[in-house]
This record gives C-alpha cells, sequence and structure tokens, in this order.
C-alpha cells in the first residue's frame, strides 16, 4: 500500500512540473524534432543527462526502431566525439549545436567499434543517435533546426 501511495505521489508530483512560459500540453513522451525541407521529423527519444547514462547510451541494445533514438544532453557545447563499444546495432549520430542546429553527421556508425566519431570543425551540446541510415532517409543535413518537446 504505501508503494502504491508513493507512486502516485510521484506521478502526482512529475505531473505538476511544468516547462515556464510554454502552454503546450505535454504529449507524453520526449521528443526531438528536426525541421527539414520535406517537413518535420519527430523523435520519440530517451534522455542521456548525466555521465553513467551518456556512457551507457544505446549499448547492448538488439534493435532501434524507426522514429525512435537517445537524445545525450551536455552542460556546455564542445567538440564531441561518439564510439560504439557494445553497441550492435549501427547508428546515425545527428551532432547538434547549442543553437539547436545540426552540425555534423556521422552515418550508419559500424558496431562494436572503439573509432571516435564526430565532427572535426564544429563543436556541438547535443547528440541524437536514431538507426543506421535514418538520417540520409529522411534528409537531415547540416544546418536543419531541431527543438526539443517535454526534455527539461
Amino acid at each position: 500500500m504505501l508503494l502504491l501511495v508513493m507512486s502516485a505521489l510521484l506521478i502526482g508530483g512529475a505531473a505538476a512540473c511544468s516547462h515556464s512560459g510554454d502552454a503546450r500540453k505535454k504529449s507524453g513522451e520526449p521528443e526531438v524534432v528536426l525541421a527539414t525541407r520535406a517537413g518535420e521529423l519527430h523523435v520519440k527519444v530517451e534522455i542521456a543527462r548525466n555521465d553513467p547514462e551518456r556512457q551507457r547510451g544505446l549499448m547492448f541494445r538488439q534493435k532501434l526502431e524507426s522514429g525512435r533514438g537517445m537524445i545525450f544532453l551536455f552542460e556546455h557545447p564542445e567538440r564531441l566525439k561518439f564510439w560504439m563499444k557494445n553497441t550492435y546495432i549501427p547508428l546515425d549520430m545527428i551532432f547538434i549545436g547549442a543553437d539547436k542546429r545540426v552540425v555534423g553527421i556521422e552515418e550508419n556508425a559500424e558496431p562494436l567499434t572503439l573509432q571516435s566519431r564526430g565532427p572535426d570543425d564544429a563543436d556541438s551540446q547535443f547528440v541524437l543517435e536514431v538507426p543506421g541510415g535514418w538520417a540520409r532517409t529522411h534528409g537531415v543535413e547540416r544546418g536543419v533546426s531541431v527543438r526539443f518537446v517535454d526534455i527539461d
């Protein structure tokens, strides 16, 4: 019973949180929205906010559905590099600057490798990982603007 009450309090507390100045209703699942030439692309994401979450990333996953991904959040822009250690599926890594524009894309990163990947000519503050081949198929390119929905 105590667990049920605690769960209700946690759910109620989470529902009470809101974005200041944002009257939009929460979608219930965080999204990254990319504004491509063909229109908006919505990616439902898991969030990696801290070092342990970022280090684990999408390791050990057997699949990742189209339209799904993981967003890595960093406190400050820097020259980010990612690898594919213990990652079993090919991924596209979309590097996003502090201004929420795509600054680089690593396509179809080879699984189970330690090669560092990321743009050499731009800092990024966020990295979106999606299934390999997804970025090209959907027209994601450098300069595309990005917005976060329900990501604090």
